[in-house]
């Protein structure tokens, strides 16, 4: 099973993967968690350049096709075969945060980046999406509050406020084109309790599952 966490900056994603990871593990799957930009040596040397504070100038086509090279680096490279291999993967980020952030944060094409991420992923889609929603002021105050706590600011984080209302507004789009896929969990709740809407919703999934394979 595939699984993504996606969400703000200070939402809890990483956290949650962890969480994840530890209580499959504990359940005796094997796992596999990893996230985006990186997860390979070439894609965190991408995540570096993407990310430096330096690269202001970046264009919006540019930061596309570097996160997508990623993408396609990390599918290929670890996901895939993590998969073949029958172990549950679970990433920090995916093919949606290229819509979001460079989509309608940044202007670029939608169904343009729809294209480029169906190629750079070879159209391999999650099972589930745990989407966070964040208010974009306690987002942007969590943001401040790590890096008042010595955590490190990168390029993204120095975007308006109208440019992360966009990004929420495309992520709760994508969870209501695709509402079996997509989990949409609010953010602000404590973190033991969006785990455990978490394991409930992949609980009730794999059940789900399970019943078809045996009426089949």
């Amino acid at each position: 099973m595939f699984v993504v966490f996606e969400g703000p900056d200070g939402s809890g994603k990483t956290t949650q993967t962890m969480l994840l990871r530890d209580a499959l593990q504990k359940a005796g799957h094997a796992v596999l968690a990893t996230r985006e930009p990186g997860g390979t040596s070439i894609g965190e040397q991408i995540r570096t350049v993407v990310h430096a504070v330096e690269n202001g100038s970046m264009l919006p086509l540019t930061e596309a096709l570097l996160y997508s090279a990623a993408r396609a680096q990390l599918v290929g490279e670890v996901i895939r075969p993590a998969l073949a291999e029958g172990r549950f993967v679970i990433s920090d980020r995916y093919a949606y945060s290229t819509i979001a952030y460079q989509g309608e944060g940044r202007g670029l094409d939608r169904h343009m980046l729809q294209q480029l991420t169906r190629w750079a992923t070879q159209d391999l889609v999650p099972d589930v999406v745990v989407y966070l929603d964040l208010d974009v002021q306690e987002g942007l105050r969590r943001k401040q509050q790590a890096l008042d706590q010595g955590g490190e600011i990168n390029r993204m984080d120095q975007q308006t406020v109208d440019f992360y209302r966009s990004v929420r507004n495309s992520y709760l789009q994508m969870a209501r084109e695709d509402a079996d896929r997509w989990l949409v969990v609010e953010a602000c709740q404590p973190v033991e309790a969006i785990h455990a809407r978490v394991l409930s919703h992949l609980s009730e999934l794999c059940e789900r599952r399970r019943r078809r394979v045996q009426g089949g």
